[in-house]
């Protein structure tokens, strides 16, 4: 970016802005004719805007509504391949990517083979790739290792990864080596790969399972289900062995952290309801480890548990190192054990923040010259940053700036970069990566991901190419959109709403994730009090009041370190804030989660 022509930023630019959520008043209507009360029929119009279809599988998440394996394109040709290495024995390589979707398909994978289907474990592999060394999906380094392996494997089966890998599908299959992709990112082109013996994937055009939102571990439990069908229709298993269902706890967590839509799916909605259900039952080490290093109140755990508490600890770990260990924590027999593994983990999360927060401070600085030309979207190249956190950091230029970014640092491959990206609402990432593909292809090579998230792969001589041609497909996609950070809420709450039956309110339409987002309100309030908590001393706990109803906030990171707040008692605040319940020693109270605060006048 030319820095030379930048212009003042003004002060509206970096602000945040505090805006109602655009309504759909004809859902908003239909909702409570159906019986739901005002505030629930508020939410859903704030969030499924156009959504025509029934609520019922949407408010009251339930099993009964998943489609069949079947509907999916290559479900049936998948399975009987794999019953058919199942039965004759073959050896059998899982290979997914290293993220929570990817760790929790290999759980999925690994224990339907061996404890349902009776696969001895020298013949299972687990091929996880190394995000720093080996890179994302069916990469080059993971097919060497996998033709290293003796036995060779017959036949080896993705998660969460492969549906744009052709050259490599290609090389394992000259090798006598077949593939079965299940995966769930947009594929290329050309459509699927053409070497790989079967690919599920319910983005396909010709796939007829009606919901494409599903996440990469729903899709490897959809095909292992149908592969328990076919192995009892054969007669190699009985018909009394166990379904799938408890392994659903993995599936909810996958779906929580990779950030599929929670909206009008009522597939996601459905695995995650039931999921988290099966996890707060606390039978398996790994929720209960978790338990017991969040403390006796976090339980029961809900979405948001999976998505900033177990998502992040997963995540890390593969980020920064192997991600092995994450895998060994979700299969951990016993309590022990999975402490020892989360304790690895936790280590990792640590070091992943204070990496986080270093490359965040000079991707802020790197940003402003692009802010301050009005770019439609940001690029950054951090040249000594760490590829594992690039994610995360592009998630807070989005929630600084309200523009979609990319944050880039360096491969592993010689004058190669890589990067990853966060959208906002109403640009579909992956679409904007296609069209910068056709734009200039040899500037991006390789690139995957969906609407809201995405990874590229790039040579660092065609970086100016690649930005120009980028900005250019954003532009396409935003036209002339205002862009600015923003907080959306779904208006006030009256005082007396302010109490925990209005939460309960609230959560009998949880699941909240992506395209679902947890309520969000905003009101005048009085500061009656307030004091700076937090070991670095950026937190802020607050007494607010509104006509004559207090009630207590906690405003997590409202101050840098070693900063005075703005404001002080006796103080006006508008705010955007969550109603939160606080748990402590089995009592429970209201909290409200402040999100967004300005001072009036």
């Amino acid at each position: 970016m030319d820095t030379e022509i930048a212009l003042p930023l003004g002060p509206d630019l970096l602000r945040t802005r505090i805006l109602p959520r655009p309504r759909d008043e004809a859902l908003y209507a239909r909702a409570q004719a159906e019986g739901l009360s005002e505030l629930q029929a508020r939410v859903l119009a704030g969030r499924l805007s156009g959504y025509r279809g029934e609520l019922a599988p949407l408010v009251s998440p339930s099993l009964r509504h998943l489609e069949h394996p079947e509907r999916l394109a290559d479900a049936r040709r998948a399975a009987e391949r794999i019953a058919q290495a199942v039965t004759e024995g073959e050896h059998i390589g899982i290979l997914t990517d290293y993220d929570v979707d990817g760790i929790t398909s290999h759980v999925v994978i690994l224990r339907t083979l061996s404890e349902l289907f009776g696969v001895p474990a020298h013949k299972l592999h687990s091929l996880i790739g190394h995000r720093i060394h080996d890179g994302y999906g069916i990469s080059l380094p993971l097919v060497e290792r996998t033709l290293r392996l003796s036995p060779r494997p017959g036949l080896v089966i993705t998660a969460d990864c492969g549906s744009s890998d052709e050259p490599r599908i290609a090389r394992l299959k000259e090798a006598g080596i077949e593939v079965i992709v299940t995966d769930h990112h947009a594929l290329p082109l050309e459509g699927p790969p053409a070497s790989a013996h079967a690919t599920v994937n319910p983005t396909r055009d010709d796939c007829d399972y009606p919901d494409p939102t599903i996440a990469g571990c729903m899709v490897a439990w959809l095909v292992m289900s149908l592969t328990r069908s076919v192995l009892i229709g054969w007669g190699a298993l009985p018909a009394s062995t166990p379904k799938l269902s408890p392994w659903l706890s993995y599936v909810a967590l996958g779906t929580v952290a990779d950030c599929v839509s929670l909206g009008g799916s009522a597939a996601n909605r459905a695995v995650v309801a039931h999921g988290l259900t099966l996890i707060n039952r606390m039978e398996a080490a790994c929720w209960r480890a978790m338990a017991a290093r969040l403390g006796a109140d976090s339980v029961p755990f809900d979405a948001e548990t999976l998505a900033f508490q177990m998502g992040p600890r997963i995540n890390a770990r593969s980020r920064l190192d192997d991600p092995y260990a994450a895998l060994h924590f979700m299969l951990a027999d016993d309590d022990g054990a999975a402490q020892q593994h989360l304790d690895v983990l936790d280590a990792d999360n640590q070091s992943r923040k204070a990496i986080e927060a270093e490359m965040t401070e000079a991707a802020r600085a790197l940003a402003m010259p692009q802010l301050a030309v009005d770019a439609p979207a940001l690029v950054v190249f951090l040249e000594d940053g760490h590829a594992g956190v690039q994610g995360i950091v592009a998630s807070r230029l989005v929630q600084a700036f309200g523009r979609p970014t990319l944050v880039l640092t360096r491969a592993a491959a010689p004058s190669m970069l890589t990067g990853s990206g966060r959208s906002i609402e109403g640009l579909h990432l992956r679409d904007a990566l296609q069209r910068t593909h056709e734009l200039a292809p040899e500037a991006l090579p390789r690139f995957g991901g969906h609407r809201g998230a995405a990874g590229i792969g790039l040579p660092e001589v065609y970086l100016d190419t690649f930005r120009e041609a980028f900005l250019q497909a954003v532009s396409e996609q935003l036209g002339t959109r205002e862009l600015y950070p923003c907080v959306f809420t779904d208006g006030e709450l009256l005082p007396e709403q302010l109490s925990l039956a209005t939460l309960d309110e609230l959560e009998r339409l949880a699941p909240y994730g992506r395209e679902f987002d947890a309520p969000l309100f905003e009101g005048e309030f009085l500061v009656e009090n307030l004091r700076v908590v937090g070991s670095e001393g950026n937190h802020l706990m607050l007494e607010l009041s509104q006509k004559g109803i207090a009630a207590r906030a906690i405003w997590f990171r409202a101050l840098t370190p070693g900063e005075v707040p703005a404001f002080v008692l006796g103080d006006r605040l508008h705010c955007a804030y969550k109603l939160s319940r606080n748990r402590w020693k089995g009592r429970e109270s209201l909290q409200l989660m402040v999100e967004h605060a300005e001072l009036l006048g």
